[in-house]
């Protein structure tokens, strides 16, 4: 089984260590397509903070990002599976996974990244700022540049199991499955059910979203499930206690949740 997670703007920072080694990381397919993109958003980090400061779209309070990112060459790296934190990998809590949860977690997820393309756990990055929704002055719109090398690696790294797709709409843009991997991905929409003047409303709430679908990634790690299908994952789901909604045959399932938390 393939996860393919989104990022998350939260990240934590590396006091000391050596840099990104980009020779060094996952997907060596992806080594050109990356300097390419580091090396833009390096210089205009470098060159122009106020012009950085717009196509990364920062805030007046997250100026601060733009000195970072000039410096990204030489930043101290760590596991993205430390960097990343957020709604999703706080509930995805990988550091409290037992030793053979956190074997499956470094073998069966995988990050996109608008500045990396797509990362495992264990690929050591520094911290940076930089969505699949901005537009490069050079590189263009990332999802737009990102497809086709994604295209040339993401067959080959999907293996012959489940993909199960949990990327957030940009982040999805940036590399569609086809043919035969695309039957057997699937992909989760998690909604909130509610009961309002008698009448049951499904709602999707963003924080909720990903909160879910971190528990949802936990489970499946720590339970050791193997689904090889759309099918196969959903009765999986059901029997961790998940709801889920699921016609036979089809790659999306729907996950309802009464309760936030």
């Amino acid at each position: 089984m393939l996860v393919l997670l989104p990022p998350s703007e939260g990240k934590a920072t590396a006091g000391r260590g050596r840099p990104v080694d980009l020779a060094g990381l996952s997907l060596p397919g992806l080594t050109e397509a990356r300097a390419a993109v580091l090396d833009e958003l390096v210089e205009l980090c470098r060159s122009d903070e106020d012009k950085a400061a717009e196509v990364l779209g920062l805030s007046p309070g997250l100026r601060g990002e733009v000195a970072k990112n000039a410096a990204l060459r030489t930043a101290p790296a760590m596991p993205a599976g430390r960097l990343y934190s957020g709604v999703l990998y706080d509930a995805l809590d990988l550091a409290t996974l037992d030793t053979a949860a956190r074997r499956r977690a470094q073998q069966s997820l995988l990050v996109f990244s608008g500045l990396w393309g797509a990362v495992r756990l264990g690929d050591r990055i520094p911290a940076y700022r930089c969505s699949m929704a901005v537009r490069l002055p050079g590189a263009g719109g990332l999802a737009a540049y990102w497809k086709p090398h994604m295209d040339r690696v993401m067959p080959e790294a999907a293996g012959g199991g489940l993909v199960l797709d949990l990327r957030s709409s940009a982040y999805a843009a940036a590399w569609k499955p086809r043919g035969e991997v695309a039957r057997r991905t699937a992909t989760v929409r998690v909604l909130q059910v509610a009961v309002v003047d008698g009448v049951e409303k499904r709602t999707v709430v963003s924080h909720f979203n990903k909160a879910t679908k971190g528990r949802l990634v936990r489970a499946l790690l720590t339970s050791g499930a193997r689904p090889r299908t759309p099918d196969s994952l959903a009765g999986a789901l059901r029997e961790l206690g998940f709801t889920v909604e699921h016609s036979a045959g089809e790659g999306r399932l729907d996950v309802l949740v009464h309760e936030l938390h």
